[in-house]
């Protein structure tokens, strides 16, 4: 199969990963299982590339995914999680192709041995090497 199932109905597995895609866009940096994060990932690669695009259709797109989730800027100003994908996060990766997060491990969580990781996103522009 293309996907893992998590162990839950195909509704309540699509609840879980829009909350968690909504949540990596507010805080940028979420702690969850391997395997939430790996299936996290290729739903937020699509979310940022739609925010890449930018236009109306892209817009009521990732609406369907990501919840309507309000952020209090530092300045005390709100803002939108959504707005925060098409005019925050999606500029920064205008020149990279894809690879939008990273995945890091942290170990075994102590009550069931669940590998715990750190899904983020990547900052700023691709690194190149220049081959000789």
């Amino acid at each position: 199969m293309g996907y893992r199932k998590l162990g839950r109905t195909s509704d309540q597995r699509k609840a879980m990963l829009r909350d968690l895609a909504t949540s990596l866009i507010v805080s940028e940096r979420i702690t969850t299982t391997e395997d939430r994060a790996k299936e996290l990932r290729k739903l937020a690669d699509r979310l940022v590339t739609l925010g890449k695009r930018g236009d109306l259709a892209s817009k009521r797109r990732a609406g369907q995914t990501v919840r309507n989730v309000e952020i209090i800027n530092e300045d005390g100003s709100t803002s939108y999680a959504l707005q925060k994908l098409f005019e925050d996060i999606a500029p920064r990766f205008a020149d990279r192709q894809g690879g939008y997060t990273s995945i890091k491990k942290l170990g075994a969580r102590r009550g069931d041995g669940a590998e715990l990781v750190i899904i983020e996103f990547v900052e700023g522009a691709p690194v190149t090497t220049e081959e000789a």
